[in-house]
């Protein structure tokens, strides 16, 4: 229903992270979808990472880890099973995709003070009768 303005959302986009359910195999199935479109559609250098979440639930699993896996490896993506009922790898997900994006910062601070905020003067527009 929505799908028309997903490129909205992943537009200028740093990252992206893909889920699917173990438990589902057309899940997985729908993710091969969203990363040709992402691939498609997105920033050239996105990070892209794919979760396979309900890691919790592994014994009524449909999609096999190392399936996933391999997936993710072929197209150069991170790849995690994550629980977020049982925040498993939540955390690591997150790390592991800030360390891949690209720094942007061209010139940074070498004392690593940061920097100093100046209050620019406002210009007062005046009219006369």
């Amino acid at each position: 229903q929505f799908r028309a303005l997903a490129p909205m959302y992943y537009r200028g986009s740093a990252a992206a992270i893909i889920v699917y359910d173990i438990t589902k195999e057309e899940t997985f199935s729908t993710l091969k979808n969203w990363v040709k479109e992402l691939r498609q559609h997105g920033p050239p250098n996105i990070v892209v990472a794919i979760a396979g979440n309900k890691c919790d639930l592994n014994d009524v699993r449909e999609v096999m880890e190392k399936d996933a896996k391999d997936y993710a490896d072929s197209i150069h993506a991170i790849f995690v099973e994550t629980s977020a009922k049982n925040a498993i790898n939540i955390n690591e997900l997150f790390i592991e995709i800030s360390r891949r994006i690209p720094s942007t910062d061209t010139n940074p601070p070498s004392s690593g003070k940061g920097f100093k905020l100046r209050r620019q003067p406002s210009v007062t527009k005046r009219s006369c009768c």
